[in-house]
């Protein structure tokens, strides 16, 4: 039981990793540069805006 346990808890943490690492690739993919800095620009697109309160 506590092998089982082991290779349970080893496999949880390969798991996290390979998430983890396609979460990065998702987010740092070429094709998706465009829009990911457009939803960086929102907070800022009220200070650009002349009759902003």
């Amino acid at each position: 039981m506590n092998e089982l346990l082991n290779i349970l808890r080893q496999l949880w943490v390969v798991w996290l990793v390979v998430l983890f690492l396609a979460i990065v690739a998702w987010t740092f993919w070429p094709s998706r540069k465009q829009r990911l800095e457009r939803h960086a620009r929102i907070p800022f697109e009220d200070e650009d805006r002349p009759n902003a309160r």
